[in-house]
């Protein structure tokens, strides 16, 4: 079985209203982390930044404002589907993207094909993999603190 998905699409990083610029972002989804996307921004002159969310927040972002947090997705226009904003948040610091609907909707319904939406806890080893990242993330608490 195939393990995971990936595209590379081209969006827009919005820096201001006057200025932007097109950047290539890959989208990528592993049947090891059946919930979550990851999006790597290759942003010109630093290193990649990766951040991973809900696949299903990227699904209903598409269509409707939704996010909390660190990650906002939505319509550019809620009257017609066309443009996705993307906006990611740490602390006061923020960036916008905006990408074409369609290749998200591309991206995701590849990703439905190989795990479908709801059927994600039925994979073989997600548990462990669970227990594993629970452990890695508890063993890094008590290190730092």
């Amino acid at each position: 079985m195939r393990e995971s998905v990936q595209a590379e699409v081209m969006m827009s990083f919005l820096v201001s209203e006057e200025l932007s610029f097109r950047i290539p972002v890959e989208l990528r989804y592993e049947t090891c982390d059946p919930y979550a996307v990851r999006l790597t921004f290759h942003l010109p002159g630093d290193a990649p930044v990766t951040w991973a969310f809900g696949r299903e927040l990227l699904i209903d972002g598409v269509g409707r404002p939704c996010g909390d947090g660190d990650v906002h997705i939505a319509p550019a226009d809620p009257e017609a589907f066309g443009d996705v904003l993307i906006r990611l948040q740490v602390g006061s610091d923020h960036a916008l993207f905006r990408s074409g609907a369609a290749p998200l909707v591309a991206f995701l319904d590849r990703t439905d094909k190989l795990v479908p939406l709801g059927q994600e806890r039925s994979l073989d080893g997600f548990d462990t993999y669970l227990d594993d990242a629970l452990d890695r993330i508890l063993a890094e608490e008590q290190s730092a603190g």
